[in-house]
């Protein structure tokens, strides 16, 4: 993972679909968890997306709050 991945999170929204345009970081958990057992898409978007699945599964997703303040 890359440091920048996290800011990324909060700055980049998703381009399509159900949640176009919503924050990658405020995306709901059991979005996430489909695109887990369907497939993440190729690219920076899928990285995003599994990267965020996994803080979102691990609980850990109130670290992103001061990074949401920078912004």
């Amino acid at each position: 993972m890359n440091p920048e991945d996290l800011q990324r999170l909060v700055t980049v929204t998703m381009p399509y679909g159900k949640y176009k345009d919503r924050l990658i970081a405020d995306l709901p958990g059991p979005y996430l968890a489909w695109f887990a057992r369907k497939g993440f898409p190729p690219g920076e978007l899928g990285r995003l997306l599994a990267l965020m699945h996994e803080i979102d599964h691990n609980g850990l997703s109130s670290l992103l709050g001061p990074l949401r303040r920078h912004r």
